[in-house]
């Protein structure tokens, strides 16, 4: 058996190693907390899983879907992004349902890069965006994202070289694994860029509706020239709690929505059509849960911004997403801090080197976890004795 190259050099997903130290420990009988991976403990609400349980049992939704979606889920999408951000979308050419929005992120390079092209991608940043590039034969430039430039990447230090040979540009905001937002200034300079070197812009946008003290995250399609340049990618994963089901979606401008379209009626059979009904009914449906749902990341952010600070760790409160990005003290790479916190106190967090070598001096810590647990953990970590070493 000979494995391709591109599978060779392939590093495992981040999360599955972590998932495999967590069963070590739970072998052993160990309980282990986990504030590593960004999946929210909070049930799908009620009036969507009815929908789903009442679509489920129409044979008609037993078939094959289509891979560009119900229309009627098309319109709900391009309904709620009228709603919450004053973007104009057709639901016919502007709007493309995903199997998780993964699903379209690791596909989008194979419509734009050819082997030896260059992506721009954030450091740190969701792995999924380098991978993409990897498969599709691609090189990625990392963008530094730094602590004093509020991470946001400085478009000045891409050399023209690298810029003109350029496809594709990666952001998120807000940000994971940093937790910072962007503003509609930054987004200005992002369409200019683009013009200027003809790139298409991608923006990862899953936790613009986990935000906190009133503030309001925007989509990247609000600033005009947006859409000639970019797509933006959306989840109903982190808004509805609803992870596990698979479905998210991308809009934007209509060339890039038909390309990635093409690669998808050729590589999937789309949504079923029981979950599509679902996500209609949490985008039309009440609204409430989102605002129950950031109270109770809001609490959680707090108990464990001020643990952290107590352990000497730098961390600026987080004004959205679902993590908290800590500076580690001077002394430890990420790696050593992330395996000595798992070993002398039972709690996973995630190395900031996971998402690049930017990340290094960094840790990542979930809001996803249950109440009991951040409990816990964070009284194992107040009373962890390395922290003072």
């Amino acid at each position: 058996m000979r494995l391709s190259r591109r599978i060779q050099g392939l590093p495992p997903y981040l999360f599955v190693q972590i998932s495999q130290k967590i069963a070590e420990k739970k072998a052993r009988g160990e309980r282990v907390i986990s504030f590593a991976i960004g999946d929210p403990d909070l049930p799908t609400p009620e009036n969507i899983l009815r929908e789903l349980f009442e679509s489920a049992r129409d044979p008609v939704n037993h078939r094959y879907p289509e891979s560009y979606g119900l229309p009627a889920f098309r319109q709900a999408i391009a309904g709620w992004y009228g709603r919450r951000f004053g973007v104009d979308l057709d639901p016919d050419t502007e709007v493309l349902p995903l199997i998780g929005s993964k699903e379209g992120i690791a596909h989008i390079a194979l419509c734009f890069v050819d082997p030896g092209d260059i992506v721009l991608v954030p450091d740190p940043a969701y792995p999924v965006y380098s991978i993409g590039t990897m498969f599709a034969g691609g090189e990625s430039y990392a963008m530094p994202l730094k602590e004093e430039r509020g991470f946001l990447p400085d478009f000045d230090a891409i050399p023209e070289n690298v810029a003109r040979r350029a496809k594709l540009l990666w952001l998120n905001y807000p940000n994971n694994p940093t937790a910072a937002v962007a503003d509609a200034a930054f987004f200005r300079k992002v369409v200019d860029f683009a013009l200027e070197y003809d790139l298409v812009v991608c923006h990862d946008a899953p936790y613009t509706e986990i935000a906190f003290d009133g503030y309001r995250p925007m989509s990247f399609l609000e600033v005009p020239g947006a859409k000639e340049v970019g797509f933006e990618f959306h989840s109903l994963s982190k808004s509805y709690n609803m992870t596990g089901w698979r479905v998210g979606m991308a809009v934007g401008n209509a060339g890039i929505r038909d390309a990635l379209m093409r690669i998808k009626s050729n590589l999937d059979s789309g949504i079923p059509q029981a979950i599509q009904y679902a996500a209609i009914e949490a985008l039309h449906g009440d609204q409430a849960c989102i605002k129950d749902n950031v109270a109770v990341y809001s609490r959680r952010r707090d108990k464990m911004v001020s643990v952290l600070r107590e352990l000497g760790l730098g961390v600026t409160t987080p004004k959205a997403s679902l993590y908290i990005w800590a500076r580690i003290p001077d002394g430890y790479t990420s790696a050593d801090y992330a395996a000595r916190l798992l070993d002398d106190t039972g709690v996973v967090v995630t190395p900031g080197t996971g998402y690049g070598q930017y990340g290094e001096g960094y840790i990542r810590l979930s809001l996803t976890a249950s109440d009991e647990d951040i409990d816990v953990g964070l009284e194992r970590l107040s009373s962890w004795k390395g922290s003072r070493v």
